[in-house]
């Protein structure tokens, strides 16, 4: 395991063209080590491009990268000594499958009772024991992952494992069970993990620090609470959250209030400062809950739909033009035409320029 240092990186994949075009733009990071990290953004955004830097796969344009404060920048991935999982499995047919979670380990010469040792545990984590001996070909393409995923894990000295997007062909009901088994093993070797996943829940139930990205620009970096309550931008507060967070347009009528409509809402927030005319209120849907009456903070709002989701009601409300959504218990009654809703101060969030203030 190793602490791994990101020191003004960026990478283009045209850097001797006029006017090339960045896939990842300059940031810094450090990532600790035994942490569990998630880079998340939509398709295109830079992710992959991060993970290979980190690999060795590809050498960014510019900038240093340190695994314990060693420059590693010009190391070819094989002397990184990292572990690397793809978005489809990576397997030798020809061997089985205790053959395949044994090769990493037998390729550095390891004493075969501890390649069995690893193997068998490895193995057991993933589901995999009794297919020890069964030709790898034979077996499904979850199955496959699994083995490609144990290759990464059996090593126990990786500086990282770095998993790209690995379970997308496995099967939804076993992704929960893999997620929690990637965190017992974080747990139990103190193996830095890193995660890379255009799915928010995966990133929020896997990682201890979430990365999001959008267009090659590293956007915020933060705990799931973060990047839930206090969204650095509105990208963040829309790609974040189901449904993702209300945002209004709004405009600021003294230090501390805004308006939704005709309503005056108070924030928590300093707005004397404030600059410019582009100004958006943002409240999470779990924030906001029906008011028996109205007063400070309510904004009555006509109900559109509701929709029960079982474990709570996703109320749909229209303020004037504005459209609000609202997580609500679900033994909650609420009528047919209008509700009063309830913003907290405390958890509305002020974007200028659409960036929190």
């Amino acid at each position: 395991m190793a602490k791994i240092d990101l020191n003004k990186i960026s990478h283009s994949y045209n850097p001797n063209k006029p006017n090339p075009v960045y896939a990842l733009n300059p940031f810094s990071m450090t990532w600790e080590n035994g942490q569990r990290y998630a880079i998340l953004g939509p398709s295109g955004c830079g992710k992959t491009t991060m993970l290979n830097i980190v690999s060795g796969l590809v050498r960014p344009s510019s900038g240093k990268i340190l695994f314990d404060d060693q420059d590693v920048t010009d190391l070819k991935t094989e002397n990184r000594n990292i572990a690397q999982v793809f978005q489809f499995p990576v397997i030798y047919n020809t061997m089985t499958v205790f053959e395949n979670l044994a090769f990493p380990l037998k390729c550095r010469d390891f004493p075969q009772d501890k390649i069995n040792e690893r193997v068998n545990s490895v193995s057991e984590t993933l589901n995999l024991k009794s297919f020890l001996n069964s030709p790898a070909r034979k077996l499904t393409a979850d199955q496959k992952q699994l083995i490609s995923l144990g290759r990464g894990l059996v090593r126990e000295d990786v500086a990282a494992v770095l998993m790209d997007e690995p379970l997308t062909v496995i099967d939804p009901d076993l992704k929960f069970r893999l997620r929690r088994n990637l965190k017992e093993i974080n747990e139990q070797y103190k193996t830095t993990l890193v995660y890379v996943t255009h799915d928010q829940n995966e990133a929020m139930t896997f990682a201890d620090n979430i990365i999001v990205m959008s267009e090659g620009e590293v956007v915020q970096t933060g705990s799931p609470k973060e990047l839930f309550e206090r969204p650095k931008t509105t990208f963040v507060g829309y790609f974040i959250g189901s449904p993702a967070m209300n945002l209004f347009e709004t405009e600021a009528v003294s230090e501390t209030e805004v308006k939704i409509g005709s309503t005056k809402i108070t924030t928590s927030t300093n707005l004397s400062k404030i600059k410019t005319k582009q100004i958006k209120l943002g409240i999470r849907s779990e924030f906001i809950d029906i008011a028996d009456k109205v007063g400070d903070n309510v904004v009555s709002a006509k109900i559109k739909k509701v929709e029960d989701f079982g474990n709570f009601k996703l109320l749909t409300a229209s303020v004037q033009d504005l459209i609000i959504k609202s997580k609500i218990d679900r033994e909650k009654p609420v009528s047919t035409d209008e509700v009063n809703l309830y913003i907290p101060p405390e958890k509305c969030c002020i974007y200028a320029d659409d960036k929190l203030v």
